[in-house]
């Protein structure tokens, strides 16, 4: 049995907060990252609740409505590790500046759209922004801050913005949608673009790396890009195909397939383009898999509530939105105001299972709600628990990056946030397809409808736990403290 050992901490790329407070150089530099990542995790929620008003307005058929959704995740979650590497070759800053210009522009042609295929295009140019500013932010950003007490609360300030970016999307596509039109939900972008890139050239230190010929791993490219995107598709498209169909499990083995040849290709390339000595340090693989069932479990836990809410109690999408606030409230108290002291006082390895114990009381609790709850009773004390959720990710983050050196920083930003987007869309399609199985089989016993749905949505709370369950259990076995066992002493004189 081999013993994974720990990087060390992560070089700076230049005047690095080693100890007290951060200077004003880096405090605007962690707002500009902070506020690129929310802008980013917004874009990927704030049009679900314009989805009626694009269909009428653009004239989009059943079918192809969900690319308008399906085109920016596949974009963003595919790139996210090339993107990451992208950034170590040629430099973070640059790679983060391209990636925002982009998205601003895309963003700008979206809300000018005319078609369904124009948006849809304008769509997966978002997700490339996206995907090639997310990739390296968290890299720019544990590089920037090396000191423990300093990196925990810019960690937490950075999950704080990831956290309750998708809840904040919902409320403010229904407002800018009811009172503007829906091309402000893209158009919003614009003014907020052009503050993250004049902030980001003041702020962010320049950086270059060893240059392409260190890590143009072509083929090792295409069969990651490739396998991601065929992958994400294949998941967010199975409610619709079936989980159990033949091109479902063909594209899902063909995905496989072709990760696998990743991996097999670098291992043995001369300059691969992930090299695999990220993945000894078991704070970074266990992160990054804890990390994966955690956001499968939330994800799906914001998407059922949000249908009990309007389908069950008869919200609508707008009231919905506001309902899971407090949620989002608390989970940012939780992330800005306790997880920083939390980490630097007793360590993310013990303060992560604590939040993970919440969530999964959290989601049991919810596997019993009534068909006729009242929320003040029966759904506003339970969203409280989801400060777990805010003392768990900042933890998380920290340890998914600390295997982060100054030459792979950006490749393991792009890895932790590809195991995001990977766990958004598992766990979106299995619960969301669990939960109307159940549905239609208590519909054919003949239960009501409100009860139906229900039932449906208590069997996704229930398995939302036991994906919480295994994080805890990977927690507490990976990602324990590695203590090495002591050497017998020498005889050699």
């Amino acid at each position: 049995m081999s013993t994974s050992v720990e990087p060390s901490p992560a070089e700076p790329l230049g005047d690095p907060v080693q100890g007290g407070s951060p200077a004003p150089r880096h405090r605007l530099a962690l707002a500009v990252l902070a506020g690129s990542g929310l802008m980013t995790v917004l874009d990927g929620s704030i049009v679900t609740v314009a989805m009626p008003t694009l269909q009428r307005d653009l004239g989009f058929g059943a079918a192809s409505l969900s690319w308008v959704v399906n085109a920016y995740l596949l974009a963003f979650g595919g790139l996210l590790l090339l993107a990451g590497r992208l950034g170590d070759l040629v430099g973070r800053r640059k790679v983060f500046l391209a990636g925002i210009g982009l998205f601003t522009a895309a963003s700008v042609c979206a809300g000018t759209a005319g078609s369904p295929a124009a948006l849809i295009v304008a769509r997966a140019l978002q997700g490339v922004g996206s995907a090639l500013a997310s990739a390296v932010a968290l890299g720019i950003l544990v590089t920037l801050f090396t000191g423990r007490r300093e990196r925990a609360g810019a960690l937490a300030v950075f999950a704080f913005t990831g956290s309750v970016g998708a809840s904040l999307g919902q409320v403010l596509g229904g407002v800018l949608t009811d009172a503007l039109g829906w091309q402000w939900i893209f158009l919003v972008n614009l003014p907020v673009g052009v503050a993250v890139v004049l902030g980001a050239l003041r702020s962010l230190p320049a950086d270059s790396g060893p240059g392409l010929r260190a890590g143009t791993d072509a083929p090792g490219a295409l069969l990651v890009t490739a396998g991601l995107v065929l992958g994400i598709h294949d998941v967010v498209n199975a409610d619709t195909h079936g989980w159990t169909s033949a091109r479902t499990l063909g594209l899902g083995a063909l995905a496989l397939l072709l990760l696998a040849g990743f991996f097999v290709r670098q291992a043995r390339a001369r300059t691969p383009l992930m090299p695999l000595r990220v993945l000894r340090s078991r704070a970074v693989a266990g992160a990054n898999v804890v990390l994966m069932l955690t956001v499968a479990a939330m994800f799906a836990f914001q998407i059922v509530l949000a249908l009990y809410l309007q389908q069950v109690l008869g919200y609508g999408a707008t009231a919905s939105g506001l309902a899971m606030l407090p949620a989002a409230v608390v989970i940012g108290v939780f992330s800005l105001g306790v997880s920083a002291r939390l980490n630097a006082r007793f360590g993310e390895r013990r303060v992560v299972p604590a939040g993970l114990l919440l969530l999964i009381t959290l989601q049991l609790l919810l596997s019993r709600i009534p068909v006729d709850a009242h929320y003040p009773v029966h759904v506003l004390p339970l969203l409280l628990l989801a400060a777990g959720f805010g003392l768990a990710l900042p933890g998380l983050t920290a340890l998914g990056m600390s295997g982060a050196g100054s030459a792979d920083a950006g490749l393991v930003s792009g890895l932790f946030n590809t195991s995001q987007q990977i766990g958004m869309a598992l766990g979106a399609a299995v619960l969301t397809t669990l939960a109307a199985g159940r549905t239609g089989h208590l519909r054919a016993q003949g239960h009501g409808a409100a009860e139906s749905l229900a039932g449906g949505y208590h069997l996704a709370f229930t398995v939302g736990a036991g994906l919480l369950t295994a994080a805890l259990l990977v927690t507490l076995t990976v990602l324990r403290r590695h203590t090495p066992a002591p050497r017998a002493p020498s005889t050699h004189r």
